[in-house]
């Protein structure tokens, strides 16, 4: 096997997410062939070369790839822990033996699919901002936007200095409180909520129903494996990056 970057095999291996592996190295956790490496642009082989992760040595092959679709609840972070002391996604994956991770995250207000996974080099491929994996919500807000106003939104709209990408936007129920449909290809912080606070508007509840074609059919608090299929459409979705991560499940 050719020489790949340091964070990327970390990735793979199943260990961290690679945001996380990039930290690893830079703290001085990671040696390769009993050198301590701290330069994120660092290479190795995972074939030939010895890498120690906080001392344990990475083996690439001993660990089994998981792939779960989890209907966050409200009132949970989206964290491995939580220094408050908050429930976190973690604490409902009863009986899961590998260490997955969230891709992506949902505020603690917010509920719907997260996908969850060992596979660093996927969930890095599906939150960069160049594979545009079109995410799906169904948001209640506390008033209408006039045509022109959901227009704006279709458009973009500026936060933080930066304007959103083009967005979908379709209202799919009236009243005083109606609810809407939003398409996104960004993953901003808080970004629908921001979005509709920009015309003085303040989502209520907001649900993720979809992630690129998967889609949310578990209820609150469960979770549940993606078949082989589901995987594959995901790879292909986030791009070249996302078909080599993990292996071929078509």
């Amino acid at each position: 096997m050719a020489e790949e970057r340091l964070q990327k095999i970390i990735a793979r291996a199943g260990i961290a997410s690679r945001r996380r592996a990039e930290e690893l190295i830079t703290a001085g956790c990671v040696s390769v062939n009993g050198r301590t490496v701290t330069e994120l642009g660092s290479k190795a082989d995972p074939d030939r070369d010895h890498i120690k992760v906080n001392g344990k040595l990475l083996h690439l092959e001993r660990v089994p790839l998981v792939y779960l679709a989890f209907h966050k609840p409200n009132g949970c972070v989206t964290t491995l822990s939580d220094p408050e002391g908050r429930p976190t996604v973690m604490d409902y994956l009863r009986g899961v033996r590998e260490r997955v991770y969230p891709v992506g995250r949902l505020d603690y207000h917010s509920e719907g699919l997260l996908l969850l996974t060992n596979d660093g080099e996927l969930a890095h491929a599906l939150t960069a901002a160049r594979s545009h994996v079109e995410k799906t919500y169904v948001v209640k807000v506390n008033g209408s936007l006039t045509a022109e106003e959901e227009e704006q939104f279709r458009r973009g709209v500026p936060l933080g200095g930066r304007r959103t990408a083009p967005a979908g936007l379709r209202r799919i129920k009236g009243g005083d409180n109606p609810w809407y449909e939003v398409k996104l290809i960004e993953g901003r912080n808080q970004q629908v909520r921001l979005m509709f606070k920009h015309f003085g508007k303040l989502v209520e509840k907001l649900r993720r129903v979809q992630i690129g074609t998967l889609k949310l059919d578990v209820k609150p608090g469960q979770f549940r494996p993606l078949t082989p299929r589901e995987v594959a459409r995901l790879k292909r979705l986030a791009g070249p990056a996302g078909e080599r991560a993990g292996h071929d499940d078509d």
